[in-house]
């Protein structure tokens, strides 16, 4: 869709430049055995493909130049987090996990397993960025709307994070379930911030291209079904009930993502 278009060199270059991120975190994480450095680089190969896009595109104004100042504050705010995260903690668990049913020569095989994969991932997800950068409609409504859905997602996952961090920082909580703030209203919050700040980008792309970025929907969708059925929801919270049986209760009153109201817990 991309093809013979002026989307196209920079679409391959924001490719090439993730292609390249990709291989250089591997190459760190085989010599520290951490392939969990593909989380630290996700930010990276987004907020790098966003630059690309900026400089290469033609007549880029002042829609682009928001777009971009969007994706680069969330990529820097959750580069900083997630490094914060699992700094001296070593491979992440879910990645252990991995290591051990792909052994042997998981290493060679994470390149295309961890980081490829994680690579072309983020390149479709940088689909919105591509399309509303290159559209050429005026400003809009529609613009105004799609930037505070995703400004409101990076407050909202921010914010989100930031308890959670708080919490487990506490000794006195250590094995207890996190139900407070906005983690009270959804077992998920941050995945929800990160879900609107996809689908506002794309309303940005809308407005941009009309119905010519309805494609670009892609991207979002993508990032929903990440988050909820893939390396999400689902996989986070596959044995946490074993791990926490107070977690149960919070599964029975607490929505997974979209937040609302407890429910009455049926116990």
């Amino acid at each position: 869709m991309i093809d013979d278009s002026p989307m196209a060199l920079p679409a391959l270059a924001g490719l090439a430049l993730i292609a390249g991120l990709a291989v250089l975190t591997w190459l760190v994480s085989l010599r520290q055995r951490d392939a969990s450095l593909a989380d630290r680089a996700w930010p990276a190969f987004i907020g790098g493909a966003a630059l690309v896009y900026l400089a290469l595109l033609p007549g880029t104004g002042v829609r682009a130049w928001l777009m971009a100042a969007l994706c680069i504050v969330w990529a820097l705010r959750l580069a900083l987090y997630i490094h914060r995260r699992n700094r001296g903690r070593g491979e992440d668990r879910r990645y252990q996990q991995m290591r051990a049913r792909h052994q042997p020569h998981f290493g060679r095989k994470s390149l295309y397993l961890v980081f490829g994969l994680q690579g072309m991932l983020a390149w479709a997800v940088t689909a919105p960025l591509l399309v509303g950068m290159a559209g050429g409609r005026a400003l809009g409504g529609l613009d105004a709307a799609g930037a505070a859905l995703a400004a409101f997602g990076i407050a909202f996952e921010a914010i989100a994070d930031a308890q959670m961090a708080h919490f487990k920082s506490q000794s006195s909580q250590r094995g207890r379930v996190m139900d407070r703030g906005l983690w009270h209203y959804s077992r998920h919050p941050n995945y929800f911030g990160e879900a609107c700040v996809w689908w506002g980008l794309w309303l940005m792309a809308l407005a941009a291209a009309g119905w010519g970025a309805a494609w670009a929907a892609l991207s979002p969708a993508l990032m929903t079904l990440l988050l909820l059925r893939v390396s999400g929801v689902r996989l986070l919270e596959q044995d946490i009930a074993e791990r926490r049986p107070a977690y149960r209760g919070y599964v029975a009153r607490t929505n997974a993502f979209i937040p609302g109201p407890p429910h009455k817990d049926p116990a």
